[in-house]
């Protein structure tokens, strides 16, 4: 039986120091196991951290326009997603324990398996299905990097990057493990693949009053 290995580790498999290597690798993951288990005695409700590659993360404060653009996407996709009872939109209090790292979504949506097996007292969350980042001058690089990999390797299936500073969105989906960018727009409607039916104004991302137009709508046909 031929065992898969990742074509990172394929240069490893000759070296006569790949068992050193394993032992180190083993040393340094247990040290990180401990300090992602004192993290979790740290973080209360009220914390605003994530734990990203052994190390822990305390978000600033965002700009007017960062926490605009959360509020607005938040509420039109909740209140989908409420009408039509199709599963459960949480925004960034939500922790996302992965396999290594702890982050914090701006919004994150579980359709309806997934929220089946969420209950009332969870305070760590499993991958959800679609995952919305809105970038700031601090987090654009690793929503680009670090979490875009995470995401992809947990099958994340959707995953939008909202740029505020621009008013762009930027749409990718799971295409074989790994996100292909399937839309980038600044004006006219954004479909989600994985919320069905959900269907906004781009506009209603960044602007109050095309939130209300767009939040209007979908209470009248819900």
């Amino acid at each position: 039986m031929t065992m898969m290995i990742s074509p990172t580790l394929q240069p490893l498999l000759k070296s006569h120091r790949l068992p050193n290597y394993v032992a180190e690798l083993d040393t340094f993951l247990n040290a990180e196991r401990q300090k992602r288990a004192a993290f979790y005695d740290w973080i209360t409700e009220d914390s605003r951290a994530e734990f990203i590659n052994g190390e822990i993360i305390v978000q600033s404060p965002a700009k007017d326009r960062h926490t605009e653009a959360v509020a607005n996407l938040s509420s039109l996709l909740k209140t989908y997603v409420d009408i039509d009872e199709i599963g459960i939109v949480r925004p960034e209090t939500a922790l996302i324990a992965l396999t290594r790292n702890d982050y914090l979504p701006d919004i994150c949506y579980f359709g309806l398996e997934k929220a089946a097996n969420i209950s009332s007292n969870q305070m760590k969350y499993p991958a959800p299905d679609f995952i919305v980042e809105v970038l700031s001058p601090s987090t654009a690089k690793t929503d680009r990097t670090t979490k875009f990999d995470d995401y992809a390797e947990h099958g994340v299936w959707e995953y939008w990057l909202v740029d505020p500073e621009n008013e762009t969105v930027e749409q990718y989906l799971l295409r074989d493990g790994q996100y292909e960018l399937h839309l980038k727009v600044n004006a006219g409607t954004l479909t989600s693949d994985i919320v069905e039916g959900f269907t906004i104004p781009v506009a209603a991302i960044f602007d109050r009053k095309a939130k209300n137009q767009a939040l209007a709508t979908i209470l009248s046909t819900g």
